[in-house]
């Protein structure tokens, strides 16, 4: 028999999984301990899903793969000693692509349209109407740059590009994809941001993406441009995009991951009228659960006749 271990905690859409996959895959035996339980449990553990931290890590004895529930997992998933271990470790990419892209189109025309000022004037039952030209940023006339072409990235741009926007793509693996005017390498980064009206971030959290926007690159933003983030929030410093918005090198953001999460409550950017926030949501929507049950369920069913798994992480990279 193979052994599974889901590792806690866990959330309660998972308590009938041990059962579904067992019914499901021949041969494997499906766990789910309580804390105190887990270090037992993962003595005998063939594979895990969750979060593994080093101390549990070194209870192993012969685990060969680890299924992360996430997408872009928690800082500090991919600590030094998993990555030498040879563990195969797998994400959840691709499973909510099209909630957060959704989210992403909403966040951007939100701002291109204005409606977080409105919003604030409702609140205090203000009418006033802004009728300048200027104050609409019309997406057939914008050039959007969408750092990150994945899966996500490629449906943002798909998106974008059916409102007539001008697509441009930055990607450690360039090649071409729908809507997008062309997809570029990381290095040609800094030549394209002051080219774009819309910024929008997608890119994991990884050793090279950690920081990638600061102070020098929103510098090289012009002052017209929204920058958005539905990536992850280590990629962008957040004191730094206080500055650049405070100096008016910018014209507004949109983010819905942070560096710090929760976004602490004294931060500027609750209070900068140009900032429209969302806590982590985008990818909220229907479906979720069983998304995330599908890949594990094939994964599953691969590791147990020894095929090779989807999702497979570079875990040097984190991706």
């Amino acid at each position: 028999m193979t052994l599974l271990v889901m590792v806690p905690p866990q959330r309660e859409t998972t308590v009938d999984w041990p059962e579904r996959l067992m019914a499901s895959v021949p041969g494997l035996t499906v766990v789910r301990p309580e804390a105190e339980e887990v270090v037992a449990a993962l003595r005998e553990a063939d594979a895990a899903y969750g979060v593994l931290p080093v101390e549990l890590l070194t209870a192993t004895t012969r685990l060969r793969w680890l299924q992360a529930q996430q997408a872009g997992p928690p800082p500090g998933f991919y600590y030094p000693e998993l990555v030498a271990h040879p563990v195969v470790v797998t994400n959840m990419r691709d499973t909510y692509t099209d909630h957060v892209a959704t989210h992403t189109l909403a966040l951007v025309l939100a701002m291109c349209r204005g409606l977080p000022g409105y919003v604030r004037d409702q609140q205090t039952a203000s009418w006033n109407p802004d009728w300048a030209p200027e104050a609409v940023v019309s997406l057939s006339e914008a050039t959007a740059l969408v750092v990150g072409v994945g899966a996500l990235g490629s449906e943002i741009g798909r998106l974008l590009a059916a409102f007539g926007t001008r697509v441009t793509g930055i990607d450690v693996r360039p090649e071409d994809r729908p809507g997008f005017t062309e997809v570029l390498p990381v290095d040609a980064l800094d030549a394209q941001l002051p080219l774009a009206d819309l910024v929008i971030l997608t890119v994991p959290h990884t050793p090279d993406t950690e920081g990638m926007i600061g102070a020098r690159r929103l510098g090289l933003l012009k002052p017209s441009a929204f920058f958005v983030n539905v990536g992850r929030g280590p990629t962008v410093r957040l004191d730094a995009l206080d500055a650049a918005l405070a100096a008016g090198r910018l014209r507004g953001a949109a983010l819905d991951v942070f560096e710090t999460e929760p976004l602490p409550a004294d931060h500027p950017l609750w209070r900068r009228p140009e900032v429209l926030i969302t806590p982590h949501v985008a990818g909220a929507g229907p479906h979720e659960a069983e998304r995330r049950f599908a890949v594990l369920l094939e994964n599953a069913r691969r590791f147990v006749a020894g095929d090779n798994l989807i999702n497979v992480v570079d875990k040097s990279q984190w991706f």
